[in-house]
């Protein structure tokens, strides 16, 4: 199946990605890192961009664009590393107030019983009581962990457009490996030369296209059957594409000053949010089983 984005989808995505690229591109991220802290100015911008209700028909005030545009704009949201409860804030819109033009902050109870920016947020939607902070592993992310019994299986929607962000680290990744691959060199070659650097980049590449693929057609279904799917693909492709693109940096990877371990933990972040990979595996497997018969 393929998928050709209409004129207006192009425009979108790129309009969305040059916004990023100007308000958080390298050294914004880098600061981000060494000040953690909510910009509740970026916010507000990305909500009168319409990020926030962009699904919100005409008449409600939104942009009134659908599923598929959504995933879009959290592709490059994921490319980015844009921090904050996006997903969160986006479904909000509507609901609370404040929410679609980026006046309020509003972040949910994770499906794997994390909270992210409890301190920063508005407005929490689930049970929060009880939540206790948490030493996260992404410098970007700060998170609670919440007691069992609030623990809540997330919307088919909030996998799908966190799903969407982790295709769009995949490609991030995938692209610094690549250029990676063709600057740096060993023994009077570029390493993208060497056939094991090859293999790696081949990889990272066949997993991200995979994963979007999925994404995309399940954002046009909105099958909770294929976002299941879609999910299970795009956290691989971020997981182990910046493992893989790790290997690609070699040592150089694993220092601080390199961004390469950003896109890794933000990727396990959203894995975990999501809630066990099980749910999303039983319900994928469920409905093979009964197309097989």
């Amino acid at each position: 199946m393929r998928f050709q984005l209409t004129e207006d989808q192009r425009a979108l995505r790129d309009g969305v990605r040059g916004l990023l690229t100007r308000r958080f591109g390298a050294e914004a991220l880098r600061a981000a890192v060494e000040q953690p802290g909510l910009d509740r100015k970026l916010w507000r911008e990305l909500g009168a961009a319409g990020f926030f209700s962009l699904r919100l028909p005409e008449v409600e005030g939104g942009v009134g664009l659908g599923l598929p545009e959504a995933v879009l704009v959290f592709e490059e949201a994921g490319r980015a590393l844009l921090p904050g409860p996006l997903v969160a804030t986006h479904l909000a819109a509507g609901d609370v107030p404040g929410a679609a033009d980026g006046e309020a902050v509003v972040t949910a109870v994770g499906g794997g019983g994390l909270v992210e920016w409890l301190d920063a947020a508005d407005v929490v939607r689930g049970d929060a009581t009880g939540a206790v902070p948490m030493r996260s592993v992404d410098p970007l992310t700060p998170l609670w962990r919440v007691p069992p019994h609030s623990v809540v299986e997330p919307d088919p929607v909030f996998l799908l457009l966190t799903a969407a962000e982790q295709l769009g680290t995949a490609g991030r990744t995938c692209e610094a490996a690549v250029q990676h691959a063709r600057t740096r060199g060993q023994f009077g070659r570029p390493i993208g030369a060497f056939q094991a650097v090859k293999h790696l980049c081949a990889e990272l590449l066949v997993r991200v296209e995979v994963a979007r693929a999925a994404v995309y057609a399940a954002a046009v279904t909105a099958d909770p059957v294929d976002i299941a799917a879609a999910r299970l693909l795009a956290d691989e492709a971020a997981v182990r594409g910046a493992r893989d693109c790790l290997q690609v940096y070699g040592g150089m990877g694993f220092t601080w000053e390199a961004d390469v371990h950003l896109g890794l933990k933000r990727a396990w972040v959203r894995a975990e949010r999501g809630g066990l990979h099980t749910e999303s595996e039983k319900l994928l497997a469920g409905e093979l089983l009964i197309e097989a018969g």
